[in-house]
Formats: structure tokens, C-alpha cells, sequence
């Protein structure tokens, strides 16, 4: 007779504790009480200083528990996915296989694919990763196709959103390779800095753009034996954050301006600012990836492939910015003339990149900031910047 093999006890896999190189556990496991890392917090000055301690401001702040929840955990998936993208990105990779690195990871991290339809809406990519080089300043993401290297003399800005039930955290660095471009990277660093201390309730923006300006001005870099200034770039600005929206209503200037808009209890705004060896001014070039659906449009559309596109786009991203990578991604093709069309119409807005003159370098550096009812929480915030 056979002898039966005893069965063996299988091991129950233990919940991971750490995070997976490159990123790829869930924040979820990681933090299974949902008690996520709170950002760095700053008590609010001179009139506002009896929030910190007023009981009916704490109130209000304890009401916002799921939003404090949600962008707590959007800022901590960009951290963590930030500091591997960080190790990983060298001279020699392509851009595109960074872009897809940075979102992998933090599609892992929210726990959605994106590939169901409208598991993007719940939770991942708050805008698509923009990849600019030297005097592209923004809105870049390589495209089906390109096949471009990071080289060891470029400027890299990196900038990518994270949202979390429409919560969008919104954050930016800068990584270079030579040391020549350590003080174009520090201006910009430090510019940001001082607009996030200047910024909090009643603060008018105008008056944040003076100071960034002041601080990111007082900078010169030395670039292949020449001396340039550090310009602030005068048509580029921060905003505000509205869910699912990661352009708000108001904007906030990175030169001296007379806007006197204020910043207002439980806004949220991306204090970004750039930094400019070329004319401090940018323009629209080159291919465009990034686009994002308008809030508000209704126009009736009579290109069938125009109407299929809009219904894909609304399912998936809704307001959320795209790029024709993750149109790719979900299966569609031949989509150019309906996407054109859509665009034409003003029902899709379409981002450019923007660039500086040839020849330039730029900077950026960025974080999410939430003007709380007690304190103002730089929610990104992390060792790295």
C-alpha cells in the first residue's frame, strides 16, 4: 500500500514590512491602520497665531480626517516612489523607461492598475510624469516611441503627481550630474523654500512672488566657464489644488506681482518655482503628450472616433491630465485624428512643453502645501527636499 503523504501545512506569506526595490507594496500593507506620516507642519505667525491652540480651529481640523487621510497617503506613495526614482535615474537611461519606472511604482503603491475601467479615478497618477531636459521646463513625457537618453551634461526636471480619490499631491526636484549646476539647483531649491515659509492664511500672492523672486535672483551659476544669472521665469507660476483639478482658481507668481489674491483657510496650493540661465521666459515647442478634459465643456461632436475617445477618457481619467502613453496602455490606437478633434473643440486642452531659448538650462522644485485651519502642513515635504 501507498503511504499517503502527509499534507503540509502551507506558511501564510507575512505582510510585507518594508518597501519592494523598485517600489511595487501597496501603501496599504505598509500602513494597515492607515496612520500615514503627517508633513511637516509650521505654526501660523503674527495674527493667525491663535489657531494653534484655538479649540474651534482643532474641531474643524479633526472634521477633515478623510482629506488629511488621502493626501497623507498620496504624499507618502511620492516619497517613497521619489527617493527609488531618485537611486535609479543615471545617465544612459532612456526617458522612457524612467516615465514608466516612476508610474509602475506609484500605481503599485494607490493599489490600482489603471487598467480596469475607472480604477484610475480612484486612485494613482495625478498628471503623467514629465521628464524635462535643459531648456524644456516642462510638461515633456516621451511619447509611443521615443527613444531618448539621459546624458551625464543634462538638467532633468522631474515632476509628477500622485492622487488619492481626486487628492492630488503635486511635487517636483531637479537632478543634474555635473557639479557646475549645484548653484542653478540650489536657487531654485531655496526660492521654493522661502515661498512655502512666506505662504499661510490672509498672505497675498503677489507678496510670495516678490520674496521667491528676491531669494532665487540672488544666485549666478558658472556653466562652461561662463557666469550667468539666475532668472526667475516671469510666465510660469504655483497654484492652487482643487480635487481632481490640478490647476485651481488662483495662481501664485514667482516674480513680484500686485496680485493681491490671498491665500484662504483649507486651500491647497503647489508652490512651484523655476529657475532660468536663458531669457527667464518660455514658449510652447515641440511634441505635445501632455492633455487634460475641461470641466465645463458641451459641445456636440459629429467625428465618431472623437465621441469613442471622449467616452474612454471620461471613464478613466476624467479631469485628471493624460498622456497618449496611457491611452497606449488601455488598448487604443489610431486615436490621433478623434484626440485632434476633441482639442479643436476645446473639450480637451492640450499642454505643450515649454521651453526657455536652446542653450539654457532651467530648474524646478515644488511641494504641496495645505493651509489647515490650525497649521500649515507641507505635505510632500521629505529628507530629500
Amino acid at each position: 500500500k501507498k503511504k499517503k503523504k502527509k499534507k503540509k501545512n502551507k506558511k501564510k506569506k507575512k505582510a510585507a514590512t518594508s518597501q519592494s526595490d523598485p517600489p511595487r507594496v501597496p501603501l496599504y500593507q505598509l500602513f494597515p491602520n492607515k496612520n500615514y506620516p503627517v508633513g511637516e507642519e509650521a505654526e501660523y505667525r503674527d495674527e493667525n497665531a491663535y489657531r494653534t491652540t484655538s479649540e474651534e480651529k482643532r474641531h474643524l481640523d479633526n472634521l477633515n480626517s478623510d482629506f488629511l487621510t488621502d493626501y497623507r497617503e498620496a504624499a507618502e506613495i511620492h516619497r517613497q516612489t521619489r527617493q527609488w526614482a531618485q537611486k535609479f535615474i543615471r545617465p544612459g537611461k532612456t526617458l522612457a523607461e524612467i516615465a514608466e519606472g516612476i508610474e509602475d511604482s506609484v500605481r503599485a503603491l494607490t493599489g490600482h492598475p489603471g487598467l480596469e475601467e475607472g480604477d484610475a479615478l480612484q486612485g494613482g497618477m495625478g498628471f503623467p510624469c514629465g521628464l524635462s531636459i535643459n531648456h524644456c521646463a516642462a510638461h515633456y513625457t516621451p511619447n509611443a516611441g521615443n527613444k531618448m537618453v539621459l546624458q551625464q551634461g543634462d538638467v532633468l526636471k522631474v515632476d509628477f503627481g500622485v492622487h488619492v480619490n481626486g487628492r492630488i499631491v503635486d511635487s517636483a526636484f531637479t537632478m543634474a550630474f555635473e557639479p557646475q549646476f549645484d548653484n542653478l539647483l540650489e536657487a531654485v531649491r531655496e526660492a521654493t523654500n522661502a515661498g512655502i515659509k512666506e505662504a499661510g492664511i490672509d498672505v497675498r500672492v503677489g507678496d510670495i512672488g516678490g520674496i521667491i523672486q528676491e531669494v532665487m535672483e540672488s544666485y549666478e551659476v558658472e556653466i562652461g566657464g561662463q557666469t550667468y544669472p539666475v532668472k526667475s521665469i516671469r510666465n510660469l507660476n504655483g497654484h492652487s489644488i482643487e480635487r481632481w483639478s490640478i490647476h485651481g482658481s488662483k495662481s501664485v507668481p514667482i516674480v513680484k506681482s500686485n496680485d493681491t489674491t490671498k491665500m484662504e483657510e483649507g486651500d491647497v496650493f503647489a508652490i512651484e518655482t523655476f529657475g532660468s540661465t536663458g531669457n527667464g521666459y518660455v514658449r510652447d515647442d515641440m511634441e505635445v503628450s501632455h492633455y487634460a478634459k475641461r470641466g465645463d465643456s458641451q459641445v456636440p461632436l459629429r467625428l465618431e472616433s472623437a465621441k469613442r475617445l471622449l467616452n474612454v477618457i471620461n471613464k478613466n481619467f476624467g479631469t485628471l491630465p493624460f498622456c497618449r502613453r496611457y491611452l497606449d496602455r488601455l488598448g487604443q490606437d489610431k486615436y490621433l485624428l478623434g484626440l485632434n478633434n476633441l482639442v479643436s473643440n476645446g473639450i480637451v486642452e492640450a499642454y505643450p512643453p515649454l521651453v526657455d531659448k536652446k542653450g539654457s538650462y532651467t530648474a524646478q522644485f515644488e511641494h504641496t502645501i495645505l493651509i489647515r485651519p490650525t497649521v500649515k502642513e507641507v505635505i510632500s515635504r521629505g529628507e530629500d527636499y
